[in-house]
C-alpha cells in the first residue's frame, strides 16, 4: 500500500518525513513525498505567469530531492509536484490517485514543540479526507530504524470499530495495543469542599464504568483472527486535556489513534470537541479515522485480512 506525506515547498518541517518514515517502515508500505504548487487562478496563458509557475516547480523539485536524500534507505519513496488551488486539495487528489491508505502531515508552524497544532490547512485537509490521516506533532524526531511499537487507541465506551480496527492494525505492524480513556475534571470555581468531593466522586463513578468498558473491549479483540502480542488499557487523569494526556505515559514509537465524531459525515474525518482536544494536546503521533474507514478496518480485522 501508499502512504503520501506533505512536503512544505519551501524545505521547512522535517517532522512530516520522521513520521512517514516510520509508518512506510512499520506497514511495509511505500512512500510518496507530495510538494503542492499552487496553480494560477485564473488560469493564463501569459509568458510571465509561466516562467513563474516553472520556477516555483523547480523550487519543489529540489525540495523534495533533499528530503527523499533525508529519509533511510530502506523505505521505498517517490516524489511529485502537484498543482492545486490549496494544500489539502492537492494531497487528497494526490491520495486518491496512488489509492493511499494514509496521509501523513505536518502541525501549524505556530504551535509549541511537542505537540501536535492544528492550522487552516491541517484543519481543512482533517474535514475533507475520506481517508486516516497522521499529524506529526512539531519538531517531532524518529531514530533511522524507528518502528511503531504501540499503538493507543482513544477510547470514550462506545468506539468498538476504533479499538478493533486499531488492534488489528497493530496486529500486523507486530506493536502492542492499549486503549487510553482521559478524565478531565476542570479545576473548580468555587471553593467550598462538597463541592469538590461531589466533582471527585463523579470523576471516581465514571472511571469505573469506562474501565469496564474496557475491558469488554479487549475481551473483544481477544476473539479476532490476529491478536497484538500486548493489550493493555488506562485512564489519565488531569484538571486540563494536556495534564490528563502526560498523566499516560509515552514512550519512543507511540501513536496515538483517535476517531471522528460521530456527528459528523461517516465518510469523513470530522473532530468532535473531546477528539479535537485530545488530538492537539498529544505529545506523540496521532492518526485520525474517519468513521466509516473505521469500520471498513474492523472487518478486516475480524476476517484476518487487517
Amino acid at each position: 500500500m501508499t502512504l503520501v506525506a506533505g512536503v512544505a515547498p519551501d524545505g521547512r518541517g522535517r517532522a512530516v518525513l520522521h513520521l512517514g518514515a516510520m509508518l512506510a517502515r512499520s506497514a511495509d508500505d511505500d512512500l510518496v513525498l507530495v510538494a503542492v504548487v499552487p496553480g494560477a487562478w485564473p488560469p493564463s496563458a501569459a509568458r510571465v505567469d509561466a516562467e513563474y509557475h516553472e520556477h516555483l516547480d523547480g523550487v519543489a523539485e529540489d525540495v523534495l530531492a533533499q528530503a527523499r536524500a533525508r529519509l533511510p534507505e530502506d523505505v521505498p519513496v517517490s516524489t511529485a509536484v502537484h498543482h492545486a488551488r490549496s494544500t489539502p486539495s492537492g494531497l487528497l487528489e494526490l491520495a486518491e490517485k496512488h489509492d493511499a491508505s494514509l496521509i501523513v502531515a505536518g502541525s501549524a508552524s505556530g504551535g509549541g514543540t511537542g505537540h501536535v497544532t492544528l492550522g487552516s490547512a491541517t484543519g481543512r485537509l482533517l474535514h475533507s479526507s475520506p481517508i486516516p490521516v497522521a499529524l506529526a506533532p512539531r519538531g517531532f524526531r524518529a531514530r533511522p530504524d524507528a518502528r511503531v511499537t504501540r499503538v493507543t487507541a482513544a477510547f470514550g465506551g462506545t468506539q468498538d470499530d476504533l479499538v478493533v480496527a486499531a488492534a488489528g492494525v497493530a496486529a500486523r505492524v507486530g506493536a502492542s495495543l492499549r486503549l487510553a480513556s482521559f478524565a478531565v475534571r476542570p479545576r473548580s470555581p468555587y471553593t467550598v469542599a462538597v463541592g469538590r468531593e461531589a466533582d471527585d466522586s463523579l470523576v471516581s463513578e465514571w472511571v469505573k464504568e469506562i474501565e469496564a468498558a474496557q475491558r469488554t473491549a479487549l475481551e473483544q479483540v481477544q476473539d479476532l483472527a490476529s491478536v497484538p502480542a500486548d493489550c493493555e488499557a488506562v485512564v489519565g487523569r488531569g484538571e486540563t486535556w494536556d495534564e490528563a494526556l502526560e498523566d499516560v505515559e509515552w514512550e519512543d514509537g507511540d501513536v496515538l489513534v483517535v476517531g471522528s465524531s460521530s456527528i459528523g459525515p461517516i465518510a469523513r474525518v470530522f473532530l468532535g470537541s473531546r477528539s479535537s482536544k485530545i488530538v492537539q494536546n498529544s505529545p506523540v503521533p496521532v492518526v485520525v479515522v474517519p468513521r466509516g474507514r473505521a469500520t471498513e478496518l474492523a472487518e478486516a480485522a475480524v476476517a484476518g485480512d487487517a
